[in-house]
């Protein structure tokens, strides 16, 4: 007699024929269609914005060991896919840099400013300083668009009376740098609104009725250690400080815009009084020309005229 049975479980199929009641041969069949998660499909790209939007951060459990357990292939692509930064083509507004060479004349940065606003472009960042040329001026302006309404408003630039020539640095090997002065407390987070408010030159840190009483030994040590820590944060960016006084100081900092952002963050935690940001500088650079470029050709040229036949063997 024959007899057959079919098990279908939640994730791999079974089949089990039977030809007799003694002999019984079971068939396992292994789907086709197990993937790893991360692969929706074939043709579907994957981005980190997508993966950020369909996979929330989970927190992180706590470790129940010293030595905590490999990650597989599948958790190592999510952490790597979660943690990568969004690119600029996801960013629908472009950043363009001009630099404008205009006539040192009053009223110029009045007339430029003036087409920008009536585009309804928010200036980032935005210099304006005299050259080595007594009648010329450099004007670098930072501002984000869209392409086609930037390049109108460059063009409309272009037609004013004082000015020579708009260059678009943008997508070029350039040289940026922004100067940063930032008065930054060493007493600590919870005085800075305090010294903020405090108007009085007699005024005396740790004197809040709510805090503990500290000796002048504890508030020297509390401040010291305090600076040691701005200090060594600023020489990591290559800053340095400028000013000390007994509950702030002042750092100077001259880097690119990313990383005087950078710095801002870290900084914050000290407590940040006042802070004053220069606007970014820019200049291309230089393109190197070898003098020897090409000589190896000329020699390769020359020694092709020699007769194989005329040289000893081997």
């Amino acid at each position: 007699m024959w007899a057959a049975r079919r098990i279908a479980p939640s994730f791999n199929r079974t089949v089990v024929v039977a030809s007799s009641a003694a002999a019984i041969k079971p068939t396992r069949i292994i789907p086709q269609w197990t993937y790893c998660s991360i692969r929706e499909s074939s043709t579907s790209s994957t981005s980190a914005i997508t993966y950020k939007r369909s996979h929330p951060r989970k927190r992180h459990p706590a470790l129940t060991s010293d030595h905590p357990a490999t990650p597989s292939a599948e958790e190592a692509v999510s952490n790597i896919l979660y943690n990568l930064p969004s690119g600029a083509h996801d960013q629908a507004r472009q950043r363009y840099v001009f630099n404008c060479l205009v006539q040192n004349e009053p009223g110029v940065l009045s007339l430029v400013s003036g087409i920008l606003a009536g585009r309804g472009f928010n200036i980032d960042s935005l210099v304006v300083a005299k050259t080595e040329v007594t009648d010329l001026s450099r004007m670098t302006v930072v501002l984000r668009g869209e392409k086609s309404t930037v390049e109108q408003a460059r063009r409309q630039l272009e037609d004013l009376v004082p000015v020579w020539a708009v260059l678009d640095y943008t997508g070029s090997k350039l040289i940026q740098r922004e100067l940063l002065l930032v008065k930054v407390s060493i007493l600590g987070p919870e005085h800075v609104r305090a010294q903020m408010n405090a108007r009085s030159p007699d005024w005396q840190p740790f004197q809040d009725e709510d805090e503990v009483e500290m000796s002048p030994s504890d508030v020297l040590r509390q401040t010291h250690a305090h600076l040691k820590s701005l200090r060594e944060l600023t020489n990591l960016f290559q800053g340095q400080v400028v000013d000390v006084s007994r509950d702030c100081a002042v750092v100077e900092l001259s880097a690119k815009p990313d990383r005087i952002n950078a710095f801002i963050k870290l900084i914050k935690p000290f407590g940040i009084l006042e802070a004053a940001r220069s606007g970014m500088m820019a200049m291309p650079r230089s393109v190197i020309f070898d003098q020897y470029e090409g000589s190896d050709k000329d020699i390769q040229e020359e020694g092709s005229g020699v007769d194989a036949s005329l040289l000893p063997p081997g």
